[in-house]
């Protein structure tokens, strides 16, 4: 989730939603997402909606776990009164920031609303991110028994110098003590990685996804290095005190990843995903790109319900305001026509291995498959069995494409 908010119309103060986002409800998965604003630094290469203790302006870090569950309350109010059908959450998703430099009972808090406004489906999946040196085993045991299932480690790299030039504040020594704790606690465990950091070896790179390997996790993220504007590591690489990102180089550490993770029995399923099997994949990320409803939490949260998108005041001082006014903290949103909502459907499914059936195209898509698959952006043979499923670098092309249209 990008920092800067994009443009839309205004969205109402009771935040009601029109009639078109409850057409279908009861055929959708319904999911959550808790964003915490919170960070112990800024990483030089983060554009995300997050805020360091000196950044806050008079928000309270410790308020906080208040103010969501007040979001999730008036978003039952506002679901039910707009006409969307009650449903329980599938997944639940705490995503930063740092959701874990919250105490564990605020998070708990936090679920404990979501379960009461809507219930919590048999076998929810419930998520949150973690920094390697922001959690304990005492932490993790409190996250576990109050239902939470899984948890995501930004482990980054298993190489202090690539660490430091991202900013990371974690020993990598300290990877296997909380991955054992989670494991020991009843956890799902997923690792983050990112490669094509400037500097960043071959050798650095397989590293890494040794270690991560080696680890053994129910589950593996690895996302190339981007470099947004308005960040340190833009400034830095302008300046001509890092190297720029190579995106050839970037290719072919993302052919390595995918050849070693295949090696040792992880499955590709999503662009920059791997799981051990079809029950450890992320459901919550999967029902971003299945086009699913999720309501969004915190400051510069993103929903989506039905077609109906919207998004929250960014700064959590505004956020806090919206919440103690009993206002809805949306700052815009925009009802997506067919057209826009098939493009991304089009856009989103080609992300996950399942692709998408050719038949479910217009008859122009048809045809354009049919001239890309000349173009090595998709699998002939899967293609031919009617499914489009991306090889490597249409893997790679597919994620640049969404990305810059989301981020648009």
């Amino acid at each position: 989730m990008g920092s800067a908010l994009p443009l839309g119309d205004p969205a109402p103060r009771d935040g009601l939603l029109p009639a078109s986002a409850a057409v279908g409800a009861s055929e959708r998965d319904f999911g959550v997402y808790l964003h915490v604003p919170f960070c112990r630094v800024r990483c030089g290469y983060c554009d995300f909606n997050t805020y360091t203790a000196t950044e806050l302006r008079g928000a309270s870090q410790h308020d906080y776990a208040g103010q969501a569950v007040a979001e999730v309350e008036s978003a039952g109010r506002i679901l039910r009164d707009s006409g969307v059908p009650g449903r329980e959450a599938a997944t639940v998703f705490f995503g930063g920031g740092t959701p874990t430099l919250l105490p564990a009972g605020d998070l708990v808090r936090m679920l404990d609303a979501v379960r009461d406004t809507w219930g919590l489906a048999a076998g929810a999946e419930v998520t949150t991110e973690a920094n390697p040196d922001s959690v304990d085993a005492a932490y993790l045991t409190s996250l576990a028994a109050a239902g939470f299932t899984r948890v995501s480690f930004g482990m980054q790299s298993a190489v202090p110098r690539v660490l430091a030039t991202l900013e990371r504040t974690h020993d990598p020594e300290r990877i296997p003590l909380v991955t054992g704790w989670a494991r020991d606690a009843g956890l799902d465990v997923s690792l983050d990685l990112i490669y094509g950091t400037p500097g960043e070896t071959g050798a650095d790179w397989r590293a890494s996804l040794e270690q991560a390997i080696g680890l053994s996790p129910n589950h593996i993220s690895a996302y190339s290095l981007i470099v947004e504007d308005g960040t340190k590591l833009a400034r830095q690489i302008r300046r001509g005190e890092l190297a720029p990102v190579d995106e050839d180089t970037q290719a072919e550490y993302y052919e390595l990843a995918d050849e070693l993770l295949e090696a040792a029995g992880y499955g590709w399923y999503e662009v920059s995903n791997w799981a051990t099997d079809a029950a450890h994949r992320s459901r919550h990320n999967l029902a971003y790109w299945r086009s699913q409803d999720w309501w969004g939490v915190g400051p510069g949260a993103h929903s989506h319900v039905g077609g109906v998108r919207w998004w929250n005041v960014k700064h959590p001082s505004a956020y806090a305001d919206r919440i103690l006014a009993g206002d809805s903290p949306a700052a815009g949103r925009e009802t997506l026509d067919d057209t826009t909502r098939e493009v991304e459907r089009v856009l989103l499914l080609t992300r996950i291995r399942e692709g998408i059936r050719i038949d479910s195209l217009s008859p122009l898509g048809r045809r354009e498959v049919a001239g890309l698959i000349a173009d090595e952006l998709v699998n002939a043979k899967a293609a031919l069995s009617g499914t489009v499923e991306l090889t490597r670098r249409g893997r790679l092309l597919a994620d640049a494409v969404v990305r810059r249209l989301l981020a648009d």
